[in-house]
């Protein structure tokens, strides 16, 4: 029978050794997407950014101030553009808020792709772990009935099943349906 291990400095170590690896394959992983996207993804994410920013309130704040200021009359020597009370800034801000929720609307897709991907794999992590879990109970179990070692019956075997994730499923739609 091997001794248990020892918690070391260096299995410690180990541990931070494997975060730290876990953290440079996620880092690289994003790098490659980030690499990878389209010509009108990157520009998408670039114009969300940008407007998403206060240096894009700042600067709208300052052009629509100077419209105002005018097609009011109110700056010297420059004569107003606007024929009508700021039909044309109507016109302008509405066209701007059209392409601006459309860009908006490629990055957040893009995200939930990538957000998708990480349920994906979150959800397999934890279907591997469930299934390592039940096969580890399984062998205590056996490992205390060749101890005799007492251990309460009807909770072991429920505990020992593996979980299907399909009924786990169905059973969710159909509570939904309720």
């Amino acid at each position: 029978m091997r001794p248990p291990p020892q918690v070391t400095h260096d299995s410690a170590h180990s541990l931070a050794g494997v975060v730290r690896r876990n953290l440079e394959v996620l880092k690289r992983k994003r790098e490659e997407a980030a690499r990878r996207r389209s010509l009108g993804d990157r520009v998408a994410d670039a114009i969300t950014r940008f407007c998403g920013s206060m240096t894009f309130v700042w600067l709208h704040a300052a052009l629509t101030l100077a419209w105002f200021a005018i097609n009011l009359g109110v700056v010297p020597g420059v004569r107003p553009f606007d024929p009508f009370p700021f039909v044309m800034l109507a016109m302008a801000a509405s066209v701007e808020a059209i392409f601006l929720s459309t860009f908006v609307l490629i990055s957040q897709n893009r995200m939930q792709r990538t957000a998708d991907q990480r349920d994906e794999l979150d959800l397999q992590i934890d279907l591997l772990a469930e299934h390592e879990i039940t096969r580890l109970i399984a062998m205590v179990d056996a490992i205390g009935r060749k101890l005799e070692v007492a251990m309460p019956e009807e909770e072991l075997e429920e505990l020992e099943q593996d979980v299907a994730p399909e009924a786990v499923l169905d059973a969710m739609d159909a509570r939904d349906r309720e």
